[in-house]
C-alpha cells in the first residue's frame, strides 16, 4: 500500500537516473555534501594502472566513489576508517610529483565497502586491511577543497563521544546552509512574490537531505544543498489538498503536504531546524489554501479534521474500516516517510491453521480490545510479573508494536535497500526473516518479546512484498531451505498445490509407485488452467447506446423508422459517417499530388475549411499550400534545421512549428511573421500537440513538457509568456507523443522502444511497456481512449490496454511503418516503402496494400468526417486522397 507506492514513485525516478547511488547508502543520520566527477586509479605507478570513471562523493562519514560501469562495484569509504587522507604523494620523495598530478586525492584506510557490483541488490563486501586508493578529479582546482573537507569530517568521524561527533557534523552542515541560498532562477515565474525562506531537511524513510525550504504566492520549493535526487522540488500551491504538522523525533519540527484527497503517500514532508519555521510555512500554506477555498476554487482541507468527526463518517458507514485506520493513522502523526511512525494496522484474524476460515466463529478473530502483549494469557502473567519487581522506570514491553526494523521485516522483498541501510550493509538471520504468516503470528502471541503489529500493505491489493519477484539471496534457514516467498496460511491458498501447472515435478520422483500415486492424484483431483494472464483483465468495451434507426438496413424506408430524420443528431450523423468512411478505407484513392518542399516532409496541418495546407519539412521550411488554387502561398524558415511537426491554434490564425534546434516556433498567418519563439528544451524537439490552450512538447533531451499558453493571445502583437506546467522525465530520446481525446492522457513513444502512459491530471506515468526493439514511430489513443497503438522501427503494430498496461495484440510487418491513423479497429498506416497498408486488427491480417509515395510515407493527416487523407513522404510530396463508395 504505502510503502509500495512510494516505492514504485522511486523506482520512476531510478528509471530517468542511470545513477545506482542513492541516500540509502549513507550511514543513518549520515549527510551527502557533494559529488566531483573523478576517476578512480587502480595500480598506480604500475604497468597495469588503470582508470575507472566515476563521480566521488563527500559524505559526512564516508567517501563514496560510482563507477559509470555498473559491472564495477560502487566503493565507500568509512571516514572513521581513514589513516591517511591527502593530496596524492605529498609526503617523501614524491613531492615533487603531487605538483605536477595536483588532481589526486590519496585515501589510505583499513576498511572499505563495495556495494551494488553489477547493479545487483546484496549485503555488502566488506575487505579488510591497510590499502590505499587514489581519486582523480576532473577539476584538479578543487582538490585543495575537497581534501580540507575531508580532513575536517575526518576529524569529526574520530570524536570518541557520539554527541561530540554530532555536533561538529551539524556545525559543518549549518555552516554550509548559511554560506547558499535558495536559487531564485529556479522560481517558475519571475513574477512570483517570495514569502518566506528557511533552512530544512526533505524526509523519506531513514533518510534526511538538508537544503532550503522557499514559499511564494504560487509554490512551495525546496532545494537540495546536493543537488540530489534532482535539483528542486515544487509543488503548486492550488494543488494542495492536506497540510499536517507533524512530530519529529518527538519534537514538533514536522510538516507534511498531500496534494491528494485519500492518498497515505505526501509529496513532501519537511523536517525544519526551528518550530517557528514550520509553523510560519504552516500559516502561509493554510492561508493560501483558505482564501481560495473562499473563491471557490477547491474544497481544500488546510484546516486537521478530528478523530471524532471520521468516527462519525465511519459509524454511518461513508467509511470503510481501512479508510477510517488510515485517517486515525494519519492524526497520529504516522506517515510513511517516516519508518519509526510508520502506519500501524491490526492482526485481525486469529486463526492461520485451518484450511477454511469460519466468518462466523468468533474464535476466528483475534480481540481487538487487547494489544497483541496482552492476547497470550499465561506471557501476560509473566510481563506482569517482571513488572512489579522492576525498578523505576517501570514498563511492561521491552519492545514497540512498530518499529523501522518490524516494518522492513515486512518489506525486504521490496525494500532489500533499506533493509542494508538500516542494518549496515546486512540481511537479517535467515531464520528471523518473515518467512511465514502462521510463524510470525505465532511468535507475536507466545514470543517473549515480540508483539508487533501489521502494516496497510497486509490489507492492500498488491500482495508484492509477499512475494521474492527480484529473486534475492537472503540466505538459508537452519533446515536448508533458502528464504524466498511468504509461506501464506493454509486458508490463503485457492487450490492444492498439485492442481497448478509446476507444482510437482514428477520428473525428479525415483520410486514408480510414489510416481504413479502422484499422477493418480493429479489426474483425479482437478487441474487449475494455464496461467494466460499476468496483469488484471481489460473491461469488455460496451457500444454506446444509439437510436433504433442505426441498427436498421441502410436501404430500409425512413416511414419504418421510429425516430423522424430530424431528431437524429449532428453527432450520430457524424459517427455514421466515419463508421462508413472506415468501412471502405482500402477503397482509398490518390487524387492529386504535389511536390513542394526539398526534403521528406515532417508534419500536416489543414484549415478548418479544408483550403489552406500547412507543412514541414527536412529542409528547415514551412509551406502554406492552397488546395483551391494548387499554388505555394508562402514559404517560411526560423532557422537552418529541420522543422520536425506542425500543428495548427483553434481559430486558424496561428502555426506552431517544432524544430530540431530546440526551439518552438509561433507563425502568424494574418501578420505573414513569426510571432514568437518558445526555447523549450536541450536537443531536438521531435513532436508537439495542442489543446486546451496547453502546448505539449517532446524532445530528444528525455523529456516531454507541458506549457500554459492562451491561443488568443499568440495572435497578438505582443509577446507570449510561457509556463512550464508539467515536465514528464523519461530515460532517452522521446520521438513521438499523443493525447486522448480529453487531453488527460498522453501517451510517448521512445528511441528504445518503450511505450509510456502519462497521467496528465497528476503528471506521473500509470504504465511503462518495453514493447518494441527498436524506436517508436507513432503513437494514438483510440477515440475511446480505452486502447493505445504504436508502431516501430521493428515492424510491430502493438495494441495495450489503457487501464491495465497489458499487451493486448501484435501484428508484424516486415518492414517499420513509420505513422498511422486508426479508429480502434482498423489501422491506415504509412510504409518505410511508400505503400499505404490497411490493418483489421479485430482479424490481425493486412486487409489491403495501396501503393503511394517513392521514398517513406513519414507523416499522415485525416479530416475529423474521414473522408479527406493527406500524405506526406520522403519523395518530398504532399498527396490528396479521397474514399471512393
Amino acid at each position: 500500500m504505502a510503502f509500495i507506492r512510494k516505492k514504485r514513485r522511486e523506482q520512476q525516478l531510478q528509471l530517468y537516473s542511470k545513477e545506482r547511488f542513492s541516500l540509502l547508502l549513507l550511514n543513518l543520520e549520515e549527510y551527502y555534501f557533494e559529488q566531483h566527477t573523478a576517476n578512480h586509479i587502480q595500480n598506480k605507478g604500475d604497468q597495469n594502472e588503470r582508470k575507472i570513471r566515476g563521480s566521488l562523493k563527500i559524505c559526512s562519514k564516508s567517501v563514496i566513489f560510482e563507477p559509470d560501469a555498473i559491472s564495477q562495484p560502487i566503493i565507500k569509504i568509512p571516514l572513521r576508517d581513514c589513516i591517511k587522507i591527502g593530496k596524492h604523494g605529498e609526503n617523501g620523495s614524491n613531492r615533487h610529483f603531487a605538483k605536477a598530478k595536483s588532481g589526486e586525492i590519496s585515501l589510505i584506510f583499513s576498511q572499505v565497502y563495495f556495494i551494488k557490483e553489477h547493479n545487483i541488490v546484496a549485503p555488502y563486501k566488506i575487505e579488510r586491511g591497510k590499502m590505499e586508493y587514489v581519486f582523480e578529479l576532473d577539476v584538479s582546482g578543487k582538490v585543495e577543497d575537497v581534501v580540507e573537507t575531508l580532513l575536517q569530517l575526518h576529524r569529526a568521524s574520530c570524536l570518541d563521544k557520539l554527541g561530540d561527533q554530532t555536533a561538529m557534523i551539524t556545525a559543518i552542515l549549518q555552516s554550509r546552509l548559511a554560506r547558499t541560498s535558495f536559487d531564485k532562477n529556479r522560481f517558475q515565474s519571475v513574477s512570483e512574490k517570495l514569502h518566506m525562506e528557511c533552512k530544512a531537511e526533505m524526509v523519506t524513510p531513514l533518510v534526511t537531505n538538508p537544503g532550503h525550504v522557499c514559499i511564494t504566492d504560487t509554490n512551495l520549493y525546496f532545494q537540495p544543498l546536493n543537488g540530489y535526487p534532482k535539483p528542486v522540488v515544487q509543488i503548486t500551491l492550488q494543488d494542495v489538498r492536506r497540510i499536517y504538522k507533524r512530530r519529529h523525533g518527538l519534537m514538533p519540527l514536522g510538516l507534511e503536504v498531500f496534494c491528494t484527497e485519500d492518498d497515505l503517500c505526501s509529496d513532501i514532508y519537511l523536517k525544519f531546524y526551528e518550530p517557528q519555521d514550520r509553523d510560519d510555512l504552516y500559516f502561509y500554506i493554510a492561508t493560501y489554501l483558505d482564501y481560495n477555498k473562499k473563491l471557490n476554487f477547491h474544497e481544500h482541507h488546510a484546516a486537521e479534521r478530528t478523530a471524532e468527526s471520521y468516527t462519525l463518517q465511519w459509524q454511518r458507514g461513508h467509511l470503510s474500516n481501512y479508510q477510517y485506520l488510515l485517517h486515525l493513522n494519519n492524526l497520529a502523526d504516522r506517515s510513511c516517510n517516516d519508518l519509526s511512525q510508520y502506519p500501524v494496522f491490526p492482526w485481525v484474524i486469529g486463526d492461520y491453521c485451518s484450511a477454511a476460515l469460519d466468518l462466523s466463529n468468533p474464535g476466528t478473530f483475534r480481540d481487538l480490545s487487547r494489544p497483541v502483549g496482552a492476547l497470550n494469557k499465561e506471557r501476560l502473567e509473566r510481563l506482569l510479573t517482571r513488572y512489579q519487581e522492576m525498578p523505576e522506570p517501570k514498563f511492561m514491553y521491552g519492545s514497540h508494536y512498530s518499529s523501522p526494523g518490524y516494518v522492513l521485516f515486512y518489506l525486504v522483498r521490496i525494500a532489500p535497500e533499506y533493509m542494508l541501510c538500516l542494518q549496515n550493509g546486512r540481511f537479517d538471520n535467515a531464520d528471523r526473516m518473515f518467512n511465514s504468516i502462521a510463524e510470525t503470528w505465532k511468535n507475536c502471541l507466545d514470543g517473549a518479546t515480540d508483539f508487533k503489529e501489521l502494516i496497510p500493505e497486509f490489507y492492500g491489493d498488491d500482495v508484492s512484498f509477499l512475494v521474492n519477484s527480484l529473486k534475492l539471496d537472503l540466505g538459508k534457514r537452519q533446515g536448508g531451505q533458502m528464504v524466498d516467498d511468504v509461506e501464506l496460511p493454509p486458508w490463503a491458498r485457492i487450490f492444492h498445490p498439485l492442481t497448478y501447472e509446476g507444482g510437482v515435478d514428477l520428473n525428479s520422483i525415483e520410486d514408480p509407485d510414489e510416481k504413479v500415486a502422484m499422477l493418480t492424484q493429479i489426474l483425479e483431483f482437478g487441474q487449475t488452467p494455464k496461467q494466460l494472464f499476468v496483469t488484471p483483465h481489460p473491461r469488455r468495451i460496451t457500444p454506446k447506446f444509439k437510436n433504433f434507426s442505426h441498427t436498421c438496413s441502410h436501404n430500409a424506408p425512413v416511414a419504418d423508422s421510429p425516430v423522424s430524420p430530424g431528431e437524429e443528431s449532428f453527432e450520430d450523423l457524424t459517427e455514421e459517417s466515419k463508421s462508413l468512411a472506415w468501412n471502405n478505407i482500402t477503397k482509398l484513392q490518390l487524387h492529386e499530388q504535389y511536390k513542394i518542399h526539398k526534403e521528406a516532409v515532417t508534419g500536416i496541418a489543414v484549415s478548418c475549411n479544408g483550403s489552406s495546407v500547412f507543412t514541414t519539412s527536412q529542409d528547415s521550411t514551412l509551406k502554406m499550400f492552397s488546395k483551391e488554387s494548387k499554388m505555394l502561398q508562402r514559404s517560411i524558415s526560423f532557422s537552418n534545421m529541420a522543422l520536425s511537426s506542425c500543428l495548427l491554434l483553434p481559430g486558424d490564425a496561428t502555426v506552431v512549428s517544432s524544430s530540431w534546434d530546440n526551439n518552438v516556433y509561433f507563425y502568424s498567418i494574418a501578420f505573414a511573421r513569426r510571432q514568437d519563439t518558445l526555447m523549450g528544451h536541450d536537443d531536438a524537439v521531435s513532436k508537439i500537440c495542442w489543446h486546451d490552450n496547453r502546448l505539449y512538447s517532446a524532445s530528444w533531451d528525455s523529456t516531454v513538457k507541458v506549457w500554459s499558453g492562451a491561443a488568443a493571445e499568440v495572435t497578438c502583437t505582443r509577446r507570449q509568456r510561457f509556463d512550464v506546467l508539467a515536465e514528464l522525465e523519461h530515460d532517452v530520446s522521446v520521438d513521438t507523443i499523443s493525447l486522448n481525446a480529453a487531453s488527460t492522457l498522453l501517451v510517448s513513444g521512445t528511441k528504445e522502444g518503450t511505450v509510456n502512459i502519462w497521467d496528465l491530471t497528476t503528471a506521473t506515468v500509470l504504465h511503462q511497456i518495453p514493447c518494441h526493439s527498436g524506436t517508436v514511430c507513432d503513437t494514438a489513443f483510440s477515440p475511446d481512449s480505452r486502447h493505445v497503438l504504436s508502431t516501430g522501427e521493428d515492424g510491430c503494430l502493438n495494441v495495450i490496454d489503457v487501464q491495465t498496461g497489458m499487451l493486448i495484440s501484435s501484428m508484424t510487418s516486415d518492414e517499420p511503418q513509420r505513422c498511422f491513423i486508426w479508429d480502434g479497429n482498423s489501422v491506415l498506416s504509412g510504409s518505410q516503402s511508400g505503400e499505404l497498408l490497411v490493418w483489421d486488427l479485430l482479424g490481425g491480417k493486412i486487409s489491403e496494400r495501396i501503393q503511394g509515395h517513392t521514398g517513406a510515407v513519414t507523416c499522415i493527416w485525416m479530416n475529423e468526417q474521414c473522408s479527406s487523407i493527406i500524405t506526406g513522404g520522403e519523395d518530398r510530396q504532399i498527396m490528396f486522397w479521397k474514399l471512393q463508395y
